[in-house]
């Protein structure tokens, strides 16, 4: 009882500011952001799907240590190509700048085609195209087989992409209602797939959050992953210390001394 008597004496304060990263005050406003990632779930589980079953799983990832693996792995699929070189790079900064990263993946778009027969993946209307080039029997994909080194193991069913298309953009409306900053992401979604987030899905997208004076995803500099933040007060640091370095005198004898004005010291 005393425990409880306890609970209801709900007294306190908190401090929250963006400045300096990962201190106390940031962590509270970054559980702020976990917070409303927890609400966007919500939306996304609750997006229209094709045929009404659930197909929709999400990971929720945040932490100094978990962000940082993440970019890395960013880093490292940029320079697989050249084509995708500069666009990751500079995406791998936003995931460094971001408070929460929410990836959702649909764990049926490369194992459970609709069978419709909509031909909305371009191929036969009786989704032949998604089938012949997988190993299946009984009309059920094996999925077993996990060595492709494809980015994304296709084809995929495209109503069921579609499915997690919907899913996304209830992600990205709840967020804009809860004016916390988001944009989606295929290269993070990717990213964090190999990194074993949402690793029943056959597609993932991340949807990084962040709730800064200043929205980390768009009006990047160019070289971002050389001009950002974290650069810019490292370099910083270096001129400051290179000018004590060639100052060359004596701080105590540099600084001058005031003028004695007229009628002091009579």
């Amino acid at each position: 009882m005393k425990k409880y008597v306890e609970d209801l004496d709900f007294r306190g304060e908190e401090f929250v500011g963006e400045w300096t990263p990962w201190s106390p005050p940031d962590i509270r406003r970054k559980k702020c952001v976990l917070e409303a990632a927890r609400v966007i779930l919500n939306s996304v589980f609750t997006a229209p799907f094709a045929g009404g079953v659930p197909s929709i799983e999400a990971h929720i990832v945040y932490g100094q240590d978990e962000l940082e693996a993440l970019a890395r792995k960013v880093e490292e699929i940029a320079h697989t190509q050249e084509s995708w070189r500069e666009a990751l790079l500079y995406e791998a900064v936003m995931v460094r700048d971001s408070d929460v990263i929410l990836f959702i993946g649909n764990i049926r778009c490369h194992e459970t085609a609709l069978d419709a027969g909509c031909g909305l993946c371009g191929g036969t209307l009786d989704c032949g195209y998604f089938y012949d080039q997988k190993t299946h029997r009984y009309g059920l994909v094996d999925i077993t087989d996990r060595s492709s080194k494809r980015m994304i193991n296709g084809p995929l069913c495209t109503a069921r992409v579609g499915d997690l298309g919907y899913a996304v953009g209830s992600a990205l409306w709840t967020a804009h209602t809860l004016m916390v900053d988001a944009r989606p992401f295929a290269s993070i979604g990717m990213a964090g797939q190999q990194l074993g987030y949402c690793r029943n899905s056959g597609m993932v997208v991340a949807v990084p959050l962040a709730s800064k004076a200043k929205n980390p995803y768009v009006d990047v500099n160019v070289d971002y992953h050389l001009i950002n933040m974290d650069k810019v007060l490292d370099n910083t640091r270096k001129i400051y210390n290179t000018a004590r370095i060639i100052r060359g005198f004596d701080y105590r004898k540099w600084v001058p001394k005031p003028k004695k004005q007229e009628g002091e010291g009579e």
